[in-house]
């Protein structure tokens, strides 16, 4: 799952954005204090952040700079009621990825979102664990103690979102934005095909583990305990 740094202090937006945001599948950290925003984006892992400017305690350009300063290198995307020139260079000289000007719609609030997401690196030694499985999405491939097996780079896309989902549902269009940034109709229309060859991958393994889907809400991770 995509963890996000919200950080807009008028409390009425920062509360739709966040739900929004939740309901699209993203984990949302929303906060309304730049200090807090500051300390935050450096002392916490996000793959994504969405900074209002103008924030009491510190700016979302002093947020943007602190991260970049760090050597945080993630997609920051730029919240502002100003929407002349000089606050957009302002913006993106700070480190700033993209920026949008209030008032906005939220399809494209999330558009940008998706297309910065598009532009995440996979990191490196980042393998994930769920029950008896050992997902390595660098390789990418998928383990169960000494055997192994190759994963497409969309498999594990797919695999890495539902282990991050830690067994709740996601639905097909959380997944194809997650795993492939939804690039296109043709990949949500392929996540299925794709949990099918993961599926067979799994079992081809012997694991205690299963793709679940309930009809019309999504799928989800699920470790059969009963299995010996």
């Amino acid at each position: 799952m995509i963890k996000l740094l919200l950080v807009e202090d008028e409390k009425r937006m920062n509360e739709a954005m966040a739900e929004l945001l939740r309901q699209e599948g993203y984990a949302v950290d929303a906060l309304s204090n730049g200090v807090d925003g500051m300390t935050a984006i450096v002392e916490n892992s996000y793959d994504l952040a969405v900074l209002d400017v103008m924030l009491p305690g510190a700016s979302g350009f002093d947020i943007a700079a602190a991260a970049r300063s760090a050597g945080i290198a993630m997609p920051i995307l730029m919240l502002t009621a100003r929407s002349s020139l000089e606050d957009k260079i302002t913006g993106l000289d700070s480190g700033a990825d993209d920026y949008l000007t209030k008032p906005f719609e939220p399809r494209e609030l999330l558009a940008r979102l998706r297309a910065m997401t598009r532009r995440v690196p996979v990191k490196e030694g980042s393998a994930l664990c769920y029950a008896d499985l050992v997902l390595d999405p660098d390789a990418p491939c998928l383990k169960k103690a000494s055997a192994s097996t190759k994963l497409t780079v969309r498999e594990a896309r797919l695999l890495e979102a539902l282990i991050r989902a830690k067994g709740s549902l996601l639905g097909r269009e959380q997944l194809a934005m997650q795993a492939f940034g939804f690039d296109s109709e043709a990949e949500y229309n392929n996540v299925e095909v794709y949990l099918s060859f993961l599926r067979k991958k799994i079992a081809f393994l012997d694991s205690h583990v299963a793709i679940k889907a309930e009809r019309g809400k999504g799928y989800r991770l699920q470790e059969d305990t009963n299995v010996p």
